[in-house]
């Protein structure tokens, strides 16, 4: 039976040291708004977050709050989508405890956690949210599974970077680095060990080049620095997509060609503070709209990490992405 109670499924550690402490605080903060029907879940990992989502949902919840990063929002989202109950009929919230929780920015919500819960009660009141669509990602064998996300994916060097962020002991460097250099501080860092491990790679295996196929036609071909695929406008700290609505029905593959080792940092401090778009010839930088599918292939016989919304998914051969349903998020913006 349908439940009208609200449930926040936690990662205890995500965001900064200060954003530790505010699991705690949630649920008293909506009792003060006169919500007594939220519920507390923390979990330990996003594959806990995942399983505790779906366990909710099988009995009876719809409403289902992310209190996390951008991992543990798409740990509840796949938990949503392994209930088997359509996700028409569910809302999901992002309250931000994280780093790099892009799609909570992109949906107006307040770090600051009282500011947070009333932005919550107010959009739970009035029923205010925004439709997202939610893509897909397959591998080239059955063995790489079916991931799915609603923010940002990626491949080469932005496929890399969770495998420096997303481990258990670097949940403790992240709160310290979020701390210490904001939100943002982790995955800059985790960017930056993932460009001095391609340029340790290459001295022994040279460029890896990539096919790139829009909508069942082949528009690129060759070594790639880092692609960077987006639902829509996650705002200024990846706003390569402008405007963009999240629940558009398209999506947006922005690429950056390998110019060398020397022009990468340049290629990417130009990609975080958008000026890239307005200089992309001199960047290498290269945008295509997705309405179907897209398909990345390495010219190389070995696995590659995919980025899922900042979690890791390894693919064999080929990646390909495509729009497959769509989840209502509460949102501050209409």
């Amino acid at each position: 039976m349908t439940s009208q109670r609200i449930d926040v499924i936690a990662t205890t550690i995500s965001g900064s040291i200060s954003d530790w402490g505010k699991v705690k605080r949630i649920v008293p903060l909506f009792a003060e708004r006169g919500r007594d029907d939220v519920f507390m879940h923390e979990t330990h990992s996003h594959r806990q977050a995942r399983e505790m989502t779906r366990s909710r949902i099988d009995s009876g919840t719809r409403i289902v709050i992310s209190a996390g990063g951008s991992g543990t929002f798409n740990a509840v989202l796949e938990g949503c989508l392994d209930s088997g109950v359509g996700l028409a009929e569910l809302t999901l919230g992002f309250l931000r405890k994280g780093s790099a929780d892009l799609i909570g920015k992109a949906l107006g919500m307040p770090d600051e956690i009282t500011r947070a819960v009333d932005v919550f009660a107010d959009c739970l009141e009035s029923g205010r949210t925004v439709p997202c669509d939610v893509i897909e990602v397959t591998g080239g064998s059955p063995n790489d599974g079916v991931r799915h996300f609603v923010g940002y994916g990626g491949a080469d060097i932005f496929g890399r970077i969770p495998h420096y962020t997303e481990n258990r002991f670097i949940k403790y460097y992240k709160g310290v680095l979020s701390q210490l250099f904001g939100d943002m501080g982790p995955f800059f860092v985790g960017a930056s060990l993932s460009m001095f491990e391609k340029a340790v790679r290459r001295i022994g295996r040279g460029k890896l080049h990539w096919g790139i196929t829009v909508d069942g036609r082949h528009r690129a071909e060759g070594p790639f620095q880092a692609m960077i695929i987006v639902n829509g406008d996650l705002g200024p700290n990846l706003g390569f997509a402008r405007s963009v609505p999240l629940g558009s029905g398209d999506f947006h593959l922005f690429a950056l060609r390998d110019l060398g080792l020397l022009r990468l940092p340049g290629q990417f401090r130009h990609a975080w503070d958008g000026s890239i778009v307005e200089q992309a010839e001199r960047y290498g930088f290269e945008h295509y709209r997705i309405t179907d599918t897209l398909t990345l292939e390495p010219r190389a016989e070995r696995p590659f990490p995919i980025n899922v919304d900042g979690s890791t998914m390894r693919c064999t051969r080929r990646a390909r992405f495509s729009i497959v349903d769509q989840i209502h998020l509460l949102s501050a913006r209409p």
